[in-house]
């Protein structure tokens, strides 16, 4: 099979939130902010915190079986996982090997890929090219992250916007010009700098970053995060519009990554469509990277907010900095 003569789409959807909620009234027993003041610049009312020593990796198992069952398969037919995260728990053995070990994917090759919260839709991307050119059949993608181990929580700017959270979607054939019509990537390395997660270096200018005991933590630059954000989350859906020659007005709903209720507000307004047209479950979730995607994606599915045939558009944008969009036809 391939993308000539069959769509690429998603043949099923999971995904896994841990049971802990930590609320904005529970951060102000934390940190020195308030309810109000965390709604009012991010939309933010709660988020999900794994328990410190619990593993991110059980998130995507979660996700992964619900995505599979979900597709009609089983383990063994899954060709390939692709698991992207910003925070593996290994940098080796990969979140991808684990997960394929606990599924029992006995078939399967396996590979992280990390673009933070892009990370979905590149991963998305990667397998498409994979099955298209008919190398495998079936792809397993698993957005797992577990950012509150990697946050400063002794840092108000920044630990009330992550959570954590897994999402994953099996890819296959569908019928003929449904599923992913296409996609379009990008970064800028030379921004980079406005989003660091140190691993096995940190350099004097982000040990000065980072004002508390712990060095390696999360740390960003909101204020230009922010102003990225809004204009490539705008140029990102155009552009894939532009490529698959329909409108804003042939789109039914814009799933973006749920980063800051401004972010996406601001980025609507820039678009001039209704934010109504926008899914948005940040509210619930905080910020979950490159899983908000598709945990978005199977809640809007869930709840009657797609129909097949509908044109959805998936955008992300975050750390490298990176960005990216995909034109999705549903095809469920």
């Amino acid at each position: 099979m391939n993308s000539l003569t069959h769509g690429i789409g998603i043949l099923g959807l999971g995904s896994a939130l841990p049971e802990k909620v930590l609320t904005n009234f529970d951060l102000e027993k934390m940190v020195d902010t308030s309810d109000e003041w965390i709604i009012k610049r991010t939309g933010i009312s709660e988020r999900r915190i794994l328990e410190r020593e619990t593993p991110a990796y059980v998130l995507g198992v979660e996700a992964a079986k619900k995505a599979i069952d979900d597709a009609g398969l089983k383990p063994e037919e899954i060709d390939l996982i692709i698991v992207t995260t910003s925070c593996p728990d290994y940098l080796s053995p990969s979140i991808s090997c684990i997960i394929q070990k606990e599924i029992k994917a006995k078939n399967s090759a396996a590979f992280d890929l990390n673009a933070a919260c892009s990370g979905f839709i590149y991963g998305l991307t990667t397998a498409q090219q994979f099955i298209s050119t008919g190398y495998y059949k079936n792809v397993l993608v698993v957005a797992c992250e577990g950012l509150s181990k990697i946050v400063d929580w002794e840092d108000r700017n920044t630990c009330i916007l992550f959570g954590d959270g897994a999402g994953a979607v099996v890819l296959g054939a569908v019928e003929k010009e449904y599923g992913i019509i296409d996609t379009e990537l990008g970064a800028d390395g030379s921004m980079g700098h406005f989003i660091t997660i140190p691993c096995c270096h940190l350099s004097n200018e982000d040990k000065e970053k980072r004002l508390h005991e712990n060095k390696m933590v999360l740390w960003m630059d909101g204020t230009e995060v922010f102003k990225f954000a809004v204009n490539i989350m705008a140029q990102a859906v155009e552009k894939v519009l532009e490529k698959c020659n329909i409108t804003l007005d042939d789109v039914q709903l814009i799933i973006p990554h749920q980063a800051n209720i401004r972010i996406i507000d601001g980025a609507s307004k820039k678009m001039g469509i209704l934010f109504e047209k926008v899914y948005s479950n940040v509210h619930k979730y905080g910020n979950i990277s490159s899983a908000s995607i598709p945990v978005a994606l199977e809640e809007a599915w869930k709840s009657g907010r797609i129909s097949k045939g509908d044109n959805i558009v998936l955008v992300g944008f975050g750390g490298g900095l990176t960005w990216a969009s995909a034109l999705v036809k549903w095809n469920r």
